[in-house]
């Protein structure tokens, strides 16, 4: 734990939840697309979710470039992430390996919404193709990004923000990703100290940095669970902050998304707040120069 740290974590001991210290929104309603209303409910929900982010035309030209990224690549490239079975689970850096990923980023239905809410010039904090296959595809224990980004990536405030883009549809029942809304509101400190190389394991299957049992049995008590269902094309938007997680998909029906972490210009990463050193930069981009 380092001094003056705001957001504590992977303690040796439980302390008591942190309420957030950051604005949720940090951009008016006349410095992007979203009505006062949208940005009301996201700083009230922690998410807002987005039709026709990306237009219909586009998407099998984008599910194409997913095959051709897979197959491109070096099996042993570390920003290929499998499954136990051997199925991809993640690839980092697809805008740094697709024209037409980077392209997405740039759109008008994407970017100015990320400068918006971070009320800021913005950078790419991760990117990443998140797979989720028929019958194989595991799910994603519940955690706050912002929690890893900060312990792992020396992220100092809560001034960031995921946009995932389903390129199949997300049905209920084949993996969609969970949300407890208004979970932002709260940073949640875990127990247990960052692994050395934690990356290694934690983007299959993530064990520090996750909230213990009756902590997330109080966070839904309160606030309950949503679910990102939707046609390919939909984006959802959600807090850095944000408790989330996903189930298996044991459905015939593949999930796809493109998943784009926008952080501002101004929280530019530090010294990780509590791990031995900063992950590598295909997971934590340690530039932050603006997108254009």
């Amino acid at each position: 734990m380092s001094m003056g740290d705001t957001y504590p974590t992977r303690l040796d001991h439980a302390i008591a939840p942190i309420p957030r210290q950051d604005p949720v929104v940090w951009g008016q309603a006349t410095s992007g697309p979203l009505k006062q209303g949208v940005l009301d409910g996201f700083a009230d929900k922690g998410y807002l979710i987005r039709p026709d982010t990306v237009a219909e035309e586009s998407l099998p030209a984008l599910r194409h470039e997913l095959d051709r990224i897979a197959a491109d690549l070096d099996p042993d490239d570390p920003r290929v992430i499998r499954e136990p079975g051997g199925t991809i689970r993640s690839i980092f850096e697809p805008h740094l390996l697709s024209e037409l990923v980077a392209e997405v980023v740039r759109l008008d239905t994407v970017l100015p919404v990320a400068r918006q809410l971070l009320g800021s010039d913005v950078y790419i904090h991760q990117a990443r193709i998140n797979l989720m296959p028929g019958f194989t595809g595991t799910g994603f224990y519940w955690h706050s990004d912002f929690e890893t980004w900060h312990a792992e990536d020396g992220m100092p405030a809560i001034r960031a923000v995921s946009c995932s883009i389903a390129l199949t549809h997300n049905y209920p029942y084949n993996g969609s990703l969970m949300v407890i809304p208004g979970s932002h509101h709260t940073f949640y400190p875990c127990v247990g100290a960052t692994p050395d190389n934690n990356h290694d394991t934690s983007l299959v299957s993530q064990r520090i940095g996750v909230p213990d049992e009756n902590t997330l049995t109080k966070a839904v008590d309160q606030c309950g669970i949503d679910q990102f269902t939707g046609p390919p094309g939909t984006a959802l938007w959600f807090d850095a902050n944000l408790l989330h997680g996903s189930g298996s998909n044991i459905t015939p029906l593949p999930r796809s998304n493109i998943f784009l972490v926008f952080n501002s210009v101004d929280n530019a990463l530090g010294e990780p707040y509590a791990a031995p050193r900063p992950r590598p930069e295909y997971l934590a981009a340690r530039r932050a120069t603006a997108v254009t």
